[in-house]
């Protein structure tokens, strides 16, 4: 028997992405005349139950049935037509953004489970005593402030077509090894000098769950010298 909760969903992109995992769905060549469907078909189950259904997952359904209408338009197989946008670009870019975000929160339960710490400190890490000053950039420094930074940066990156989300899968470890990369020779890199780097919002999500690994790691620390500075990422090896 065909059963979803939406109580067990975060929003609307949360139930899209569990029909596309549930069904081993190409994320980048969602067939949405299906997931409209199932999506539909949840919504229209909730409310024989008399449970109500959250405002945006009726958008959501909207959006869907909009983008399933645009498919069906006749294409004619001109040059023209080879240039006009996918209509599942939009939603294809919000899904694998959630995806992401959904995996970081989950990475940082899982951090907060095996630590009492985001940020290594001076009276959580060996640190040698020519940098005791580090501890002075780490107290003023959280998770939201550079989640805070990422986010706004992330926000200023244009929406790619679905050929170079595809094109641009990036590999975590491969990020990691890259961001290392980037340290200048005193073992310090700006954030800014860091997001000058990157094309498209997915870089820039993979990159945040990169320097969470490389902090939990003890590779890297965060420093911030006053607050709503820049941060900056201190590579430890360069400190020793």
């Amino acid at each position: 028997m065909y059963k979803v909760s939406l109580e067990s969903f975060e929003g609307p992109l949360d139930l899209l992405l569990y029909f596309i995992r549930r069904d081993k769905i190409n994320i980048y060549d969602i067939p949405i005349a299906k997931i409209t469907k199932d999506y539909v078909k949840a919504l229209d189950m909730m409310k024989e139950f008399n449970v109500t259904v959250v405002g945006e997952f009726i958008v959501m359904a909207a959006t869907l049935m909009r983008i399933k209408a645009k498919m069906l338009l006749p294409s004619h197989g001109n040059d023209e037509d080879s240039n006009v946008e996918d209509p599942r670009t939009v939603l294809v870019q919000q899904l694998l953004e959630y995806k992401q975000f959904k995996e970081a929160a989950e990475h940082l339960t899982e951090l907060a489970k095996n630590q009492n710490r985001y940020f290594p400190r001076k009276n959580a890490m060996d640190f040698p005593e020519a940098h005791a000053d580090l501890e002075f950039y780490l107290k003023d420094v959280s998770l939201f402030e550079m989640a805070r930074c990422f986010k706004i940066a992330m926000d200023n990156m244009p929406v790619i077509s679905i050929y170079e989300l595809r094109r641009e899968q990036i590999n975590l470890e491969e990020q990691k090894a890259k961001i290392l990369g980037c340290f200048d020779g005193d073992g310090v890199l700006r954030f800014s000098a860091l997001m000058s780097r990157f094309n498209h919002k997915l870089e820039i999500i993979v990159s945040f769950l990169a320097i969470l690994e490389l902090i939990q790691q003890g590779t890297i620390t965060v420093a911030q010298n006053k607050i709503f500075g820049e941060i900056e990422f201190h590579h430890l090896e360069n400190l020793a």
